[in-house]
């Protein structure tokens, strides 16, 4: 018989905010109740289980009977319940007073619910840096799981990973065991012998070891074959089998027991870092490239396993330069934290405030802010609920402090952490932020009423793996494989739908188009001989009266032999939910026309429903919002979203061309390789002549009807009263 060790079963149950109703019922269907139906009949096993906040909260509401199974184990001592941040953030990325409100907030909510005494908390995507510690043990945790990737870029060898450390920071202590890589690849894609059989390896080798698998819950048949193969094809229960029939020297434990009746290893401090997979994903697509190319060569060679450990990708927080537009989210946050501080500070109304403190949480949830095989980046609907609700705490902000009913407001300031002055220009119904040194580019414009920014666009840049896109469709594997080995493409051409854009697709960018373009070459890209003014300087001057406010930038750029003079100005109205827009070229040739044109990008309005569409002068419908269009000598053109209850009306003071097209990308989620929608770009342009003095003028306006989602509101209110 082997040595006795400690294996602790440790469960990651996740699904973010934002996601789609039906994908939190299909997860519940396919993996955490079946999981629980086969777990009730092995009375012997002890498991750790973490649900993250957003997942618990909709389970509580829809499944109320399944988290009461989960309150009858803890009682029978068969199960531990993992804290954590409440709705899932990178613990990195939120300033320490949020971490530490997030992580007791959670652990009361546990407590109350389950009856648990919650000492143990998951790290989402396990992205850690030591300075965290502190505000860990502050939060009142005792101990977490990292990767044994951490431990091994701390320097330990593989026999020094069969137990817990004890972590310091400031004085504070916390507990951290290294969950295996080992397990998590073997864990359910092997058979159950195999890992069986690589638990005894470890037993014959380190009598009295404390092993942790920890991992994602959704690997027990919700990701794509799993269902199958571990509830179909038995492979849970001959797994629970064989621990049941090896506990003489296999105990199956939790992580309290384990810190409870088993001492530290020793101490370690762990540099920043997470899973293996996600450093990867972390590293600019080029590099990524390039270490997969080189792991691939040196993968048989007797060195590699010596190498390995002390190669490494790049850094979680450089997500936000891979990702500008995870950046965006990520300075959003950080000022509606900040202003929530002030508020409190300043005292305002408590109960309001507690509210936003929600809101800024779920705004918090960490899926969207970067990307890999898992991570919501390319997902719009993720995106749109970070922005949701960090809209939604931004107005109960407003309210708690006593703010009027109408106002206007334009500051100027370092909004988006990049070391430059940006422009904020708000009033009660819409919150704008452009950038005068890119271009004077709007990149985000929120509509209040209904908490959504039609500015959370998303560029199309090369990913490390569009060249498997363009390698073609093949399983990765013929039986079930882990998600990191499948290669699965869920549309027919992907390959061709690949496209980089060379600028970012905001709102309000400036170009100069050869006179005979095509809409095709600019849907294409292939714009040769436009001139860009994407990366210009603007020289910006704020123009405030009281109930009126204007941003107004400037520059100059040489095209066609001419020096050209651009002004632009944002104008916003107290009370109103119009952006006006005027445009005055300077300079222009008197004898030739220049081919000016505006870009315009709209998100979260989705393609390839009938209730979303263009329409025209007296409401004619031009086809839904992924239509390609190549308007003549219009004045207006519509964007209607009835799901969300918007209506986006732009209208110019002259006659102009249009051209629309969707915006689209060739992204990996959990399920394969899929197009995703992610704006409508909307380009009025005209062939401009200078009139005596050069000059050319257009004034548009942008407005934003909310009508329809208002009422809808006032419905349910009324029936809630009622």
């Amino acid at each position: 018989m082997p040595n006795a060790i400690r294996f602790c079963l440790v469960l990651h149950n996740h699904q973010p905010v934002g996601n789609f109703d039906n994908v939190f019922e299909q997860s519940y269907q396919d993996s955490y109740r079946p999981f629980l139906d086969v777990f009730d009949r092995y009375h012997d096993l002890k498991l750790s289980l973490h649900t993250s906040g957003s997942l618990m909260e909709w389970l509580d509401q829809h499944h109320g009977d399944y988290v009461d199974r989960l309150a009858g184990y803890v009682a029978a001592g068969r199960l531990e319940i993992v804290g954590g941040a409440f709705y899932e953030p990178i613990l990195a990325m939120i300033p320490p007073r949020d971490r530490v409100g997030q992580i007791t907030r959670y652990s009361r909510w546990l407590e109350s619910r389950l009856g648990c005494h919650v000492q143990g908390m998951w790290i989402p995507e396990r992205v850690w840096e030591q300075s965290m510690t502190s505000d860990i043990a502050r939060a009142g945790i005792r101990y977490t799981v990292l990767d044994d990737f951490h431990f091994r870029n701390a320097g330990l060898r593989e026999e020094q990973l069969h137990g817990y450390y004890v972590t310091e920071d400031d004085g504070n202590l916390v507990c951290v065991f290294p969950g295996s890589e080992r397990l998590r690849y073997l864990i359910p894609f092997a058979s159950p012998e195999e890992t069986i059989e690589h638990l005894r390896q470890i037993a014959e080798q380190h009598p009295n070891a404390v092993v942790v698998f920890g991992d994602d819950g959704e690997k027990f048949g919700t990701w794509p074959d799993t269902k199958a193969h571990v509830y179909e094809h038995g492979w849970l229960s001959r797994f629970f089998d064989l621990l049941t029939e090896n506990r003489d020297w296999l105990k199956t434990t939790t992580l309290s027991d384990a810190v409870t009746h088993t001492p530290p290893v020793g101490k370690i401090y762990l540099p920043e870092g997470s899973y293996r997979e996600m450093t990867e994903w972390a590293l600019p697509a080029a590099l990524q490239n390039e270490y997969e190319d080189i792991a691939h060569q040196l993968h048989d060679d007797p060195r590699w396993h010596q190498i390995q450990r002390f190669v490494r990708g790049g850094y979680w927080r450089n997500f936000k330069v891979k990702y500008p537009e995870t950046d965006e989210m990520y300075s959003r946050m950080i000022a509606v934290s900040r202003r929530l501080q002030e508020a409190e500070r300043a005292g305002g109304n408590a109960d309001l405030i507690d509210q936003a403190r929600r809101e800024l949480y779920r705004g918090q949830c960490n899926c969207s802010y970067w990307h890999g095989a898992f991570g919501g980046a390319y997902l719009p609907h993720l995106r749109n609920a970070v922005f949701n609700h960090l809209i939604a705490a931004d107005n109960l902000i407003d309210r708690a402090i006593g703010r009027p009913s109408q106002w206007v407001e334009l500051d100027s300031g370092d909004f988006d952490l990049d070391g430059l002055q940006e422009i904020s220009l708000s009033n009660e119904h819409l919150h704008c932020l452009i950038s005068p040194h890119r271009g004077g580019q709007m990149y985000e414009l929120d509509v209040r009423s209904i908490c959504h920014n039609l500015g959370a666009t998303l560029t199309r840049r090369q990913e490390a793996y569009h060249r498997k896109v363009m390698a073609g469709n093949h399983a990765g594997a013929e039986n079930c494989a882990s998600i990191h080995d499948r290669v699965v493409f869920k549309q027919e051409g992907l390959d061709q739908r690949l496209q980089y854009d060379v600028h970012p697709r905001k709102s309000f960018i400036d170009f100069f188009f050869p006179l005979d373009i095509s809409s095709d070459q600019v849907e294409r890209g292939e714009w040769h001989g436009t001139v860009s003014l994407a990366a210009q300087q603007y020289e910006a001057r704020l123009r405030r009266k009281e109930d009126r406010k204007q941003a107004q930038m400037t520059t100059e750029c040489h095209i066609d032999g001419c020096q050209v003079r651009i002004t632009k100005g944002l104008t916003l109205d107290e009370g109103s939910n119009t952006l006006q827009i005027a445009y005055m070229l300077e300079g222009l040739p008197q004898d030739r026309p220049l081919h000016f044109g505006i870009e315009m990008n709209f998100a979260g309005l989705p393609a390839g429903a009938d209730d979303r569409y263009f329409f025209g002068k007296d409401h004619q419908n031009f086809g839904q919002l992924g239509t390609r269009l190549d308007l003549q000598d219009v004045t207006e053109l519509g964007l209607v979203d009835q799901w969300l209850g918007i209506q986006v009306q732009w209208d110019a003071s002259r006659p102009t061309n249009v051209w629309t097209f969707p915006v689209e990308t060739v992204s990996q989620s959990e399920g394969g390789f899929e197009l995703v929608h992610q704006s409508v770009c909307v380009i009025p342009h005209w062939h401009v002549v200078g009139d005596q003095d050069g000059r050319w003028v257009v004034t548009m306006n942008l407005a934003l009807d909310t009508s329809l989602a208002e009422s809808r509101m006032e419905s349910r209110e009324a029936v809630q009263v009622g």
